[in-house]
């Protein structure tokens, strides 16, 4: 298979060391956003899927996996990310048929992910405890990093390997075991990294996956008393549901929920190099980003000179075929997905927003194209500037003084990202230090790395994913101490 599109595929679960249908034998299929073709059946799994993938996932670590030193964790890692370069091609095929992301977008996120393997597998040998001094002579005190247990991942549709791909690494470092379920809307690259996860020879339920349709199959996987942690990536609303759930039986949870990102621009910018990171920001990937810089906020001295070369550049954009190579944007991942984005922007013309551009479907493309949109006449107030769109629409808001800047920009109730524009070291430091957001891009935009910490502040989400401190998240401190002298003491006197 080299395109992802040549012919139906029908898959099965991994869960634990088999390959199996659901467990009511129901099935349902995967679309191309593109052309809405089925190309992919998969299981539609249910409650009693999650209780046999969780069981899996804890033999594991009663097993094979629990007796695995880190030296061992980090050679299968190492071995995995071998797999991952070598398949990148295909996997990135996979998950462009699945979301209609463009291949050349993918492909970068697949070539990358080995390194998000490759560096947690440094940590894996080096969860050391600490030998920590005692106020009592007779004591010796020491520390151990222990795995948490089971997470379940809950991965979104718009970036599923990669999303992946930031709980997984860390979690296996950490030596725990996962319950894998994608979105329903892109199921088949997990089931296909499943496939690369058995070939590097990791145990039997270390990595199990259920797919489905249902929202109560989410529900179960939060709600199951095996699971020690959720990592989920997605909307705050269904984040606050997953939280709720997972704090009844006293799981832990990482949430990454989305933002509503501003990129700042200074008069004193280079307004070639901005608009080049606006267009990245809002109209690469189709806007379908948590990190999407969905408002620019513009200083009204350049604020013409500005919007002029953005207008110019988008309307420049080559929409297609997700993959050719001189595509730029895809269609929008689903049909729910491009009613949200059509209902934003009708809300908002009738709110006061003017369209510079766009605003509207592809009338020569049709299906789930939308035209890159940017729309002025933006106030902080309306719901297209508050709210997280998930799609190609740029709102224009307009500043006089730096303080008036970074209050619009933090004029949300999310926190994951900004982008800050000037030449000026000394504004760039104080404002990026001002700036209510977990990641912040002086003079570019979004920029990721494994050994950066990435997640957001407010209502988008808490914990980390990526960087050396993501591992643990996924442990727990356990402090041993040992009574040296054999004396026996006063049992009702503390210590």
């Amino acid at each position: 298979m080299t395109d992802g599109r040549q012919s139906t595929e029908t898959y099965r679960m991994r869960i634990g060391a088999d390959w199996r249908d659901a467990a009511s034998g129901a099935t349902f299929s995967s679309s191309n956003p593109y052309n809405g073709e089925l190309w992919a059946v998969v299981p539609d799994a249910d409650a009693a899927d999650v209780d046999a993938a969780v069981a899996a996932a804890q033999a594991a670590l009663d097993g094979a996996w629990g007796d695995a030193t880190g030296f061992e964790r980090a050679r299968l890692m190492h071995r995995l990310a071998d797999i991952i370069e070598r398949d990148a091609e295909q996997l990135a095929a996979f998950e462009t048929s699945d979301n209609g992301k463009l291949l050349r977008e993918m492909r970068g996120q697949m070539d990358y992910l080995p390194a998000w393997l490759r560096y947690f597998a440094g940590a894996a040998d080096k969860l050391q405890g600490e030998v920590i001094p005692s106020d009592r002579p007779n004591f010796m005190i020491y520390t151990r990093h222990e795995p948490v247990g089971v997470v379940a991942a809950i991965v979104p549709w718009n970036s599923p390997l990669m999303l992946l791909m930031w709980k997984l690494a860390p979690l296996l470092a950490a030596g725990c075991t996962v319950v894998v379920k994608p979105s329903e809307h892109t199921p088949v690259s997990a089931l296909e990294f499943a496939k690369r996860v058995e070939e590097a020879g990791f145990p039997p339920g270390v990595f199990n996956v259920v797919t489905g349709r249902s929202a109560e199959l989410g529900r179960a996987l939060v709600a199951h008393p095996g699971v020690r942690h959720v990592a989920f990536t997605g909307s705050p609303g269904i984040g606050v549901k997953v939280a709720q759930g997972a704090a009844e039986h006293f799981a832990r949870t990482t949430l990454e929920l989305g933002g509503k990102s501003a990129q700042v621009v200074f008069p004193d910018a280079d307004l070639d190099a901005a608009c080049n990171g606006v267009i990245a920001g809002i109209f690469a990937a189709t806007g379908q980003t948590c990190v999407a810089g969905s408002r620019l906020v513009v200083h009204r001295d350049v604020h013409d000179a500005l919007l002029e070369r953005i207008v110019a550049r988008t309307k420049e954009i080559q929409l297609g075929d997700p993959m050719l190579p001189e595509t730029e944007m895809g269609p929008l991942a689903n049909a729910p997905q491009f009613a949200t984005v059509s209902g934003f922007v009708e809300r908002a013309v009738a709110d006061g927003a003017r369209v510079v551009t766009g605003g509207r479907p592809s009338p020569k493309l049709g299906g789930l194209f939308y035209e890159p949109t940017i729309l002025a006449r933006v106030r902080s107030e309306m719901e297209v500037a508050r709210e997280e769109i998930f799609g190609p629409v740029l709102s224009v808001l307009e500043f006089d003084t730096e303080e008036e800047a970074v209050r619009t920009a933090n004029a949300t109730r999310y926190g994951l990202g900004a982008g800050l524009w000037t030449q000026d070291i000394r504004r760039a430091h104080r404002v990026a230090h001002q700036l209510r957001a977990g990641n912040v891009w002086i003079n570019s935009y979004r920029v990721v790395a494994p050994n950066v910490p990435f997640g957001g502040m407010g209502a988008s989400g808490w914990g980390r994913e990526s960087g050396i401190d993501a591992v643990r998240e996924y442990t727990e401190t356990k402090a041993v101490w040992i009574e040296l002298s054999n004396q026996t003491r006063d049992p009702f006197k503390l210590g």
